[in-house]
């Protein structure tokens, strides 16, 4: 038996944010149109716009599916939808809060590589959950900038 998570809270950003989503889907549909026209059409390419097409879904996939976070006295874990990611806190030097939420960074002052090599961990639609987030963090990791 696992033991109980110290914090858990959900996020999908996609139910969340109806407004965002709706924009999104009209722009990845006139996406879809001009990559076609351009890609096939034009050049009768079909597979970059295959590949252009996937590229862009995969790097939106986050947006589009529910995360579960959850914080445990030594580590941090991030469930999306077949994916698991398992963290200690020994692993990062400080962390950052956003408007979205916060990241974990792996080096002892915010920098830029942080979204390549820190964590993300997004607020839910309530926020309920930023206060005791953001004390637990200041235990575990000490750096808050």
């Amino acid at each position: 038996m696992s033991p109980k998570p110290l914090l858990a809270w959900r996020s999908w950003p996609f139910i969340e944010r109806p407004l965002v989503s709706l924009l999104l889907i009209m722009f990845l549909s006139g996406l879809s149109v001009f990559l076609y026209w351009l890609a096939v059409i034009t050049w009768r390419q079909p597979l970059y716009y295959f590949l252009g097409m996937f590229l862009v879904l995969i790097n939106l996939l986050p947006y589009f599916i529910m995360s579960v976070y959850e914080l445990y006295d030594d580590k941090c874990v991030v469930k999306y939808l077949f994916i698991r990611v398992s963290r200690p806190y020994t692993d990062f030097g400080c962390f950052y809060q956003d408007r979205r939420g916060i990241m974990l960074s792996t080096f002892k002052l915010p920098r830029r590589l942080d979204p390549f090599r820190g964590m993300s961990l997004r607020f839910s639609a309530e926020r309920g959950e930023v206060e005791e987030l953001n004390k637990l963090l200041m235990e575990k990791i000490g750096k808050k900038y």
